[in-house]
């Protein structure tokens, strides 16, 4: 008796991880349902018309995050998607959580790679903290404000710091070493100060330079305006803004730890160097890290 052939089944896109095992890391699970979210049936979009820099059309959300990444994407249009992600998020539910999430996981895991930095604990704990504080950040993150999502990201940095600085505290109770120990330095050079914002994506190189240069140098506020080709009110706006996400990062804690070295891209520049100046904008974030924003 011969065997009854069967029709071929129509094959779904492959992911990195197959359907029978969930990722057991937070950041690769979010992954993993971000990966399903876009692909079919499901296939969430993001509506790209009326968007300006974007593709006239319905995007899927591993399409969008590819358009964000690209470097000479506007920060408005960042900030203009991302206003409509947050939206989307506390409207419709966890699939645009889910979807915000995924599409912010470049950021999110560069900054899980700060947080590792020397980290002798369970890292899976602190991404664990990464995600819920950013998370949590979306309902609450003022969307008329710039760099959005460098701001839900900071948020997650936040959290994990916290949980990480809970658990070296518990360390050092355990250890019993008998002996004064001794603190840890809250202050520190201030060019390295800038530094460390930069490595930690609180400033970019030119907002780090422009402090610098009136705060600590003797450069005049409208020399430093002239030499970046904008107004002296825009140049004093735009340190004013800078100088006030540094001082939160500072009372946070962000800056702690971070490890001080040049990032760059694949093209081996600077990767602050691309962002553009205020004349072109209104800065993202990250932020923290360079994030999406």
């Amino acid at each position: 008796m011969s065997a009854v052939q069967q029709p071929d089944r129509p094959r779904l896109p492959r992911s990195r991880f197959s359907s029978s095992q969930w990722p057991t890391s937070p950041l690769d699970a979010a992954e993993r349902a971000f990966d399903l979210l876009v692909q079919a049936p499901t296939q969430v979009g993001f509506d790209g018309r009326g968007f300006d820099g974007l593709p006239d059309r319905i995007l899927p959300l591993h399409e969008l995050r590819r358009v964000l990444l690209v470097w000479a994407t506007p920060f408005q249009v960042r900030d203009a998607v991302w206003r409509e992600l947050v939206i989307r998020a506390r409207r419709d539910g966890p699939a645009w959580v889910i979807g915000a999430v995924g599409i912010a996981m470049p950021g999110l895991r560069r900054v899980a790679g700060v947080l590792a930095s020397g980290w002798h604990g369970d890292s899976d704990d602190l991404d664990s903290e990464l995600i819920v504080g950013f998370v949590a950040r979306l309902e609450t993150v003022d969307v008329a404000e710039p760099r959005i999502c460098g701001r839900l990201i900071d948020a997650g940095m936040r959290a994990a710091r916290k949980a990480r600085d809970r658990e070296s505290d518990a360390q050092l109770v355990r250890t019993g070493v008998a002996g004064p120990l001794a603190p840890v330095q809250p202050w520190d050079h201030p060019d390295l100060v800038l530094v460390r914002a930069v490595a930690a994506g609180v400033l970019d190189a030119a907002e780090a330079t422009l402090i610098g240069a009136t705060r600590l140098g003797e450069t005049t506020l409208a020399q430093s305006a002239e030499q970046l080709g904008i107004s002296a009110g825009m140049a004093s706006s735009w340190r004013r803004r800078a100088e006030l996400r540094l001082a939160e990062a500072i009372r946070a804690g962000d800056l702690a730890f971070v490890p001080i070295r040049a990032r760059r891209g694949d093209d081996g520049r600077d990767a602050s160097a691309r962002r553009q100046r205020p004349g072109q904008l209104e800065r993202s974030d990250q932020p923290v890290a360079r994030s999406m924003a």
